[in-house]
């Protein structure tokens, strides 16, 4: 503590002046009772003089923290926290003051200060501004009789600014800068806090939503500020980024370096704020990534710089090695800011020029001298500026030949690598003539030609040009606007890869694309590579992005982010990183957390009106491909919706149902949730069909009508389609008690000729009135997965075993049974995976493209499209071969 005191005393005039001030603290501060110190300076008073008041207590702050920091007994994270906590704690006082000299014993309200910056993120410097914006509320804000409600608030905020920048013989508290509000230089210091609402929603600049990442209410009335920042969460936090306003982002930092470049260089005069590789350029980068990330991911919404860097790394939208440079360089560049700012209390960020000034901050630090300071500084201030410069990212001179006007356009695009160029020519004349809407207005054009000439390479040296240009074409023509499409392109060129081969290989993703153009911001982090462990974990990520309880927002919500997943898992499918087996059911857990999250909404919206009904709840039976977890990117949900409870019950609501028609209703609405299209698009196509007696029956029945109609109505087809069925909405006690059902109908005993017989006559029926869509209809085709389910179910109903809604798990037990052969599972994963491709790349069932010939060979793991053709007809041979003798197989 001693060498801490005399560092201060030897080096820093302002410290050693506040030492020879305050013995009092000193003499705690000796014994390392910082806490005590802290709790003492708080304590400090000077009558009513509040103004006097503060400036002590500021004071005897800044003696205690700088101690405690050149000590280290206090982290930088503890010195910021209590620099902006007495922030808080003077901007409180100095706004009670105010109210108090101008309307007495009046409530503090309707006056609301917002911190942005340093102060915002809880990370304010040694000796710093703050940077607030002042708002009011006309209807809430006392004002004296007859006094303008404007006209007050402008003079509580003079009166604030006065008490806190003012100086004595006690220096002063902060000052004040409030060139951060809206438009400065034409509004008043105090703004209404609506005005000030719809100047963010419609008129704010790139670097004002950076700016509110920091942002906090922080003194006078925090309902009113937090309000405020709620009412402004879209304009910060926006669901698809605005890749221009980051591009604006990254440019400014660019001015900033071009503006200050006397102290780019690391040296005597260097800028530790602004400075290449300084904090600003840690801040930016954190901040960049949390503007494209923090849409979607709420838990990306923190306002120091530190914390959201470890938050990134955490969920892997940075890299683990970047954070922690980031975040240790920070932590030393803050430190040595601080060190400058203690030597004479002045908000400075460069390093001195005169060598002794430079020496005096190194030994502060604990250093020899200043060349000491500038060799700890330069590894870290390298490493900052390296990283930085990968997110401004470098132009690649190699793209931008179509922008050169001295080489004919079809001479580029024919070096560029085209085949046709007079016709990709003509293209592009139509892309530039101003047909498309997207690319209509002034903004969209210049964004286009920015990125065009990346485009242009990109598509050229895609798998298959031809294909890609003209469902490139199809995307572009079906945006509404595709300002944020080209933008994106161009921040992340890595992405124009990733675009070629969607359009090269996988028409069906390419229509989603053009849909969705913002489903291309989703792929921009390692995450989106990898597929969910479990329900649980997807579960937890959506939920993650609910931040309230509206109901049609939740509708929105949920399906922007199942669109999102089934695009990047199909994109995982296209780029051969995961088994089709294993996307497969990654889609069904997607399908499983969406009518979950649904349901229990629409559920909890419909009690609302009509309440309960006593002992009754909904459940929800999946079947089919759902029921079995193996779901393709376009397959429909099979669904039967039932009720427990009594059916003669009435439900407790203001407006009661009997059980029956209130359970119907609710499905109604459950169906409707999971199947209407919103302003995110749609979600899924739903077929009840399979209910108790088809399209005539009642839309949700009673378990007990369900168990009777199981047992005495059902025909075999129904009860084979319960082979596959699984609970996938309900309580536990719900779930449980279908499962029973199931049970109880699969074992009842069958006929086995009747069986035989209605079994081949259903499959007979099915391909009469259902043939093959194309040549590689693995599901319809003789020996495909259809004659391979029915063989499958033919067998558990018969024998009464390996009842698994899985039909792999359900083939290998009656392999194991020796009721199939070895290589029935095998030729049914084969064609499962197949199928699972080919909704992706040739959603027409025809033979694709040679180029995503190659990509459905390697997800299927063979070397090329002839392997693969002889092993389908191989696994065909073998499913075919054991329906052909099924009906024989059952009458023994």
């Amino acid at each position: 503590m001693t060498d801490a005191l005399s560092r201060a005393q030897a080096n820093s005039p302002f410290l050693a002046q506040l030492i020879e001030r305050q013995p009092e603290l000193v003499a705690l501060l000796d014994k390392g009772d910082f806490e005590g110190a802290l709790a003492m300076a708080l304590s400090a008073g000077v009558d009513d003089d509040i103004a006097a008041t503060l400036r002590r207590q500021r004071q005897g702050v800044a003696l205690v923290t700088a101690i405690a920091d050149l000590a280290g007994v206090w982290d930088l994270a503890r010195v910021t926290r209590i620099l902006s906590d007495f922030a808080d704690h003077a901007l409180d006082a100095a706004i009670a003051a105010a109210f108090a000299e101008r309307v007495p014993d009046a409530p503090v309200q309707g006056f609301a200060v917002i911190a942005l910056g340093k102060h915002g993120g809880q990370e304010l410097n040694y000796s710093s501004d703050i940077d607030p914006i002042f708002l009011y509320d006309p209807e809430t804000l006392p004002r004296r009789e007859r006094e303008d409600v404007a006209d007050s608030a402008v003079r509580i905020g003079r009166r604030v600014i006065e008490l806190l920048s003012a100086r004595d013989e006690n220096g002063y508290v902060f000052r004040v800068d409030m060139r951060l509000r809206p438009s400065p230089e034409v509004t008043p210091i105090a703004i209404p806090v609506e005005a000030a609402i719809s100047y963010y929603e419609s008129s704010a600049l790139a670097w004002e939503q950076a700016a509110f990442i920091r942002a906090r209410a922080a003194a006078g009335d925090r309902a009113l500020g937090d309000y405020f920042l709620k009412s402004i969460q879209p304009f910060v936090w926006r669901r698809s980024l605005d890749f221009g306003q980051l591009a604006n982002i990254r440019k400014m930092s660019g001015q900033i370096r071009d503006h200050y470049h006397k102290g780019q260089r690391l040296g005597p005069g260097y800028d530790l704020k602004r400075g290449r590789g300084g904090i600003r350029e840690c801040e930016f980068f954190a901040q960049a990534h949390q503007l494209i990330h923090g849409g979607r991911d709420p838990g990306l919404r923190m306002a120091d710089t530190r914390t959201a860097l470890a938050a990134l790394a955490e969920r892997e939208r940075i890299g683990a090695d970047e954070a922690a440079t980031l975040s240790s360089a920070y932590e030393l560049l803050r430190t040595i800011e601080h060190r400058l700012q203690m030597l004479d209390d002045r908000q400075t960020h460069s390093l001195p020029e005169n060598p002794a000034d430079l020496d005096r901050a190194a030994r502060l630090h604990g250093l020899a001298d200043g060349a000491a300071l500038v060799a700890l500084l330069d590894p870290v201030v390298t490493g900052v500026g390296a990283i930085y410069d990968g997110l401004a990212g470098e132009e690649d001179e190699s793209t931008q030949r179509l922008a050169d006007e001295g080489l004919p356009l079809e001479d580029q695009l024919s070096a560029l690598g085209y085949a046709d160029p007079p016709a990709v020519a003509q293209r592009l004349a139509r892309w530039r003539s101003g047909q498309l809407r997207a690319i209509r207005s002034s903004s969209a054009r210049e964004a286009f030609e920015t990125v065009l000439p990346k485009i242009m390479a990109a598509l050229a040296h895609a798998p298959d040009p031809a294909n890609a240009l003209a469902r490139f074409d199809n995307v572009v023509e079906a945006l509404p606007s595709a300002i944020n499409f080209f933008n994106l392109l161009d921040a992340r060129p890595a992405l124009l890869q990733l675009l070629a081969d969607i359009l090269s290989y996988a028409p069906t993703l390419a229509d989603a694309l053009a849909r969705r153009g913002e489903l291309l911001e989703g792929l921009i982090d390692t995450s989106a590579y990898r597929l969910p462990e479990g329900c649980d974990a997807l579960a937890a990520e959506l939920d993650a992005r609910i931040v309230d309880d509206d109901y049609q927002n939740l509708l929105d919500l949920v399906r922007a982010f199942v669109g999102e997943k089934r695009f990047a898992f199909g994109v995982q499918l296209v780029e051969g990183q995961q088994d089709p087996l294993a996307v497969s059911r990654a889609y069904a857990m997607l399908a499983e957390i969406a009518v979950a999250r649904l349901t229990s909404a629409t559920v909890a919206e419909f009690e609302r009106t009509h309440g309960k009904v006593p002992g009754g709840e909904l459940a929800i039976l999946a079947l089919g491909r759902f029921g079995g977890e193996a779901l393709t990117h376009a397959s429909d949900l099979d669904l039967i919706l039932l009720f427990t409870g009594d059916h003669g019950a009435e439900s407790d609501g203001p407006r009661a149902l009997g059980a029956t028609q209130y359970f119907n209703r609710l499905a109604q609405r459950v169906v409707g949730a999971l199947t209407v299209a919103t302003a995110s698009g749609a979600l899924y196509e739903v077929d009840t069909r399979l209910r108790p007696s088809g399209a005539q029956g009642l839309l949700c029945v009673s378990f007990d009508s369900f168990a009777k109609y199981q047992s005495e109505e059902a025909w075999t087809w129904e009860h084979m389609a319960l082979t596959r069925a699984r609970p996938v909405y309900g309580s536990p006690q719900a779930r449980a008690q279908l499962q029973a059902i199931i049970a109880q109908t699969l074992a009842m005993p069958r006929d086995a000729a009747r069986l035989a017989d209605d079994i081949v006559k259903m499959r007979g029926d099915m391909a009469t009135h259902k043939p093959p869509k194309g040549a590689l209809d693995v599901k319809l085709l003789p020996g495909g997965l259809v004659d391979a389910e029915f063989v499958i179910h033919a067998l558990q109903l018969r024998f009464g075993t390996a009842f698994h809604p899985q039909l792999d798990r359900a083939a290998d037990a009656l392999i194991a049974e020796a009721l199939l052969p070895d290589g029935f599972a095998a030729a049914q994963a084969l064609l499962t995976r197949l199928l699972v491709m080919l909704r992706l790349v040739a959603p027409d069932c025809e033979v694709p493209p040679e180029a995503a010939r190659a990509v459905v060979a390697k997800a299927l793991g063979f070397a090329d499209w002839g392997e693969v053709m002889s092993a389908v007809d191989a696994a065909r041979a073998v499913i075919g071969a054991e329906w052909q003798g099924i009906g024989p197989r059952l009458k023994i």
